[in-house]
């Protein structure tokens, strides 16, 4: 079978890059160069800065090029590969029959339904028989997961989702542009108002401090220049949970959940590309 391709490899989109590799599909995943991630333990992203990344017991490989990243999905199918390509050049070449656009920029990054024969982009930005043939919804809530053939999916409301009562105070944004580097690292527990990390700008440092008393699940990586407003770290106030910033999230597998369903269904002649009026 031929590869699929995945453009983006953050925490979301690598829960259904996973499920599509443990039900046998070769994925290459296509990556900027700078990645920005904030939960880089379970992101496949993160291979563009260290060659290789393991969310759970699957690895994802860099390769220099597509040729190479081709002949390696192949022929090692249930482990994904990556490449630079933040503008998707190889599809210059390379007619996939299907493509997952899970970059969640909130916006449509360049994908376009002659892509590929069947395009999936998940969340805001996309709108189903326009630029892609299916949108799934990524809003937490009784519609999460959702596959959505005609319209887009619900538009982002900037809020993120409530965890033990938190919402926006989970998320933490740079107060100033710079270069950032961790104090802490990510599984740490912080307490409100210590120093998570430090941004080094022109005008000197500005320490970042933890929004609330948690495990600090996400943070940047060390060495991004990151702008003033940017989301760089995210904090679990439920210090029993820290397994989860090793594992998959329930709304990454509920997502590929339904990218998989969507690969089942035209692998076997269920769903086609459908003729949009």
């Amino acid at each position: 079978m031929e590869p699929i391709i995945a453009r983006g490899g953050g925490d979301v989109a690598t829960g259904s890059i996973y499920k599509l590799c443990k039900a046998g599909y070769p994925v290459i995943i296509l990556e900027v160069p700078r990645p920005s991630a904030i939960r880089r333990n379970v992101a496949f992203c993160q291979a563009v800065y260290d060659g290789f990344m393991t969310v759970e017991d699957m690895t994802c490989e860099l390769r220099g090029s597509f040729r190479e990243a081709y002949r390696d999905a192949i022929a090692n199918i249930g482990r994904p590969y990556m490449i630079v390509d933040p503008t998707g050049e190889c599809l210059k070449e390379y007619y996939p029959w299907l493509l997952v656009d899970g970059i969640l920029a909130k916006k449509n990054m360049g994908t376009n339904r002659d892509m590929a024969a069947i395009t999936i982009g998940l969340g805001p930005g996309f709108t189903a028989g326009e630029d892609v043939d299916y949108v799934i919804e990524t809003q937490r809530g009784h519609t999460l997961g959702r596959i959505i053939t005609h319209g887009p999916a619900m538009a982002n409301t900037g809020i993120p989702g409530i965890i033990a009562g938190y919402g926006r105070e989970r998320v933490i944004h740079s107060p100033a542009d710079g270069i950032i580097r961790g104090v802490h690292k990510i599984a740490d527990i912080v307490e409100r108002g210590e120093t998570i990390a430090v941004i080094r700008g022109e005008d000197g440092d500005v320490e970042v401090p933890a929004s609330l008393d948690g495990i600090l699940r996400g943070l940047i990586v060390d060495g991004y220049k990151v702008n003033k407003g940017l989301k760089i770290a995210d904090i679990d106030p439920r210090e029993a949970e820290l397994s989860n910033c090793f594992t998959i999230s329930d709304k990454a597998r509920c997502i590929g959940g339904s990218v998989l369903e969507i690969a089942v269904a035209v692998e076997h002649g269920v769903l086609k590309k459908q003729k949009y009026f």
